[in-house]
């Protein structure tokens, strides 16, 4: 998976400073959030800085094709307003919400096994079906033309860049192998990125000692 994920030149084209530190972790053994989960979400709220100049250079990215961040918030910007009442999801799920509020930073987190074919970063043609959950039943939608999107071969996989995920690929309980992606713009360093990488790492052998962690960095400053 890791050397089939593409960042299409359209998107590269919008913003030439974007990189991503793709990463992979498979033999996860998750479960549900615990105290030393919910502590990793604490610790970054103590460290969350609303106004790190990366969330603004994610709106302009919004703002670029389209969307309107006030509205519809970069992934980052949403956590990072809420730092203080993030609640647990799961032991993965916290770990990558606790890195991205301490490193402000989006990431994306992703069940590697409900993926058809690989990920890739697109200018949506408007058509693709997102698989949501509207009132309580199964839905979908379609994202806006020009819109970035991550998706696959059976749909989109994540809306406006960062926004919101779909149902099909959410990390759950039961997830073995997952993707995750930690996207950035520039002013934000890379061996930041790096560090951020490697926090998750860190995070998710203390969850799965046995997990088997790979990386590639697309784009680069």
């Amino acid at each position: 998976m890791l050397e089939q994920v593409v960042v299409d030149e359209a998107v590269r084209e919008l913003r030439p400073d974007f990189a991503v530190l793709v990463m992979t972790a498979e033999g996860l053994v998750n479960g549900p959030g615990d105290a030393e989960s919910e502590g990793w979400l604490a610790e970054a709220a103590a460290k969350a800085d609303p106004a790190d100049p990366h969330v603004e250079a994610w709106r302009e990215a919004y703002r670029a094709f389209g969307a309107k961040p006030q509205r519809t918030r970069p992934s980052v910007d949403a956590l990072l307003r809420r730092a203080d009442a993030l609640p647990s999801i799961n032991k993965v799920v916290d770990a990558y919400n606790a890195v991205s509020v301490e490193y402000a930073l989006p990431i994306g987190g992703e069940d590697l096994d409900a993926y058809r074919g690989p990920a890739r970063l697109v200018r949506a043609a408007g058509d693709e079906p997102f698989d949501v959950v509207a009132g309580g039943e199964p839905a979908v939608e379609h994202p806006n033309a020009g819109e970035v999107v991550w998706r696959d071969d059976a749909g989109v996989t994540c809306r406006r860049w960062n926004w919101r995920q779909c149902v099909r690929t959410r990390l759950t309980e039961d997830t073995k192998n997952g993707l995750f992606l930690l996207e950035s713009l520039a002013p934000y360093p890379m061996d930041r990125l790096a560090e951020a990488g490697d926090r998750l790492a860190g995070l998710l052998r203390t969850i799965s000692p046995d997990v088997r962690i790979g990386s590639r960095l697309l784009g680069g400053r």
